[in-house]
């Protein structure tokens, strides 16, 4: 990540431009000069400042969104534990009711009265609510106790709750490095401040330089305004 424009640049920079300054062929025009070259001093030392600023953002940025990420792949994990879990409970759910199903078409009143008794805790009041709706006669009734909302899986809604978690970390990973991006670019801009007005100071031609430092002046305007609308590194 950039971590923006050194002290040591941006003096070097006012130096070199001081240096170069052509030498002015009456008060009037080194009047102007002069001020022109306090106002370059101050865009110099701005820049500094804006650009250290977002290069520090970037950075606090591009690690909030590399531990959201990281948080968003290891709750993906433990979801998708959790609802192997559960598809698992729900297969061992489905053999138990064929056993006791199986007993019942036998007419095995004893063995389908073990079947009942050895179903899962959470399964039973399912499978009870079931029979109580007389499915071998009620063609309303549904097909399995599975689809009765008795039937509950702890396992299972665990896993959602996990994956929607899952899901808002990546979103906000997804964010956060959107948002170091733009401070990266805007670190880019001021980079680009910085060479117009230390180049402006090279050129023999008043105007070139006064347009030079127009176009760094209105770049700089607008990274501020880009800066204000961006939010602050996080903590």
């Amino acid at each position: 990540m950039p971590e923006g424009l050194s002290a040591s640049e941006v003096g070097k920079e006012i130096a070199e431009r001081q240096e170069h300054a052509p030498a002015e062929p009456d008060a009037e025009h080194a009047q102007r000069d002069r001020w022109v070259g306090i106002a370059e001093a101050v865009l110099l030392s701005v820049v500094a400042l804006l650009a250290a600023w977002s290069g520090y953002s970037a950075a606090k940025w591009s690690t909030e969104a590399s531990l959201s990420l990281a948080k968003a792949s290891s709750t993906r994990t433990k979801a998708s534990l959790a609802l192997i879990q559960a598809n698992q409970i729900r297969m061992l759910d489905s053999v138990s009711f064929n056993a006791a199903e199986t007993a019942y078409a036998a007419n095995n009143t004893r063995l389908y009265h073990l079947a009942i008794r050895r179903l899962r805790t959470g399964y039973r009041p399912a499978v009870e609510a079931w029979i109580a709706l007389r499915p071998l006669t009620n063609l309303k009734a549904p097909p399995d106790p599975s689809y009765m909302p008795q039937y509950r899986i702890p396992q299972q809604t665990q896993g959602l709750a996990l994956s929607a978690r899952a899901d808002a970390y990546f979103n906000q990973g997804q964010a956060a490095a959107r948002t170091a991006d733009k401070y990266v670019r805007l670190t880019v801009v001021l980079a680009a401040v910085l060479f117009l007005v230390g180049i402006g100071s090279r050129f023999p031609v008043r105007g070139a330089r006064y347009g030079l430092a127009g176009v760094a002046a209105v770049l700089l305007a607008v990274s501020i305004v880009q800066l204000l609308n961006l939010p602050g590194p996080p903590s």
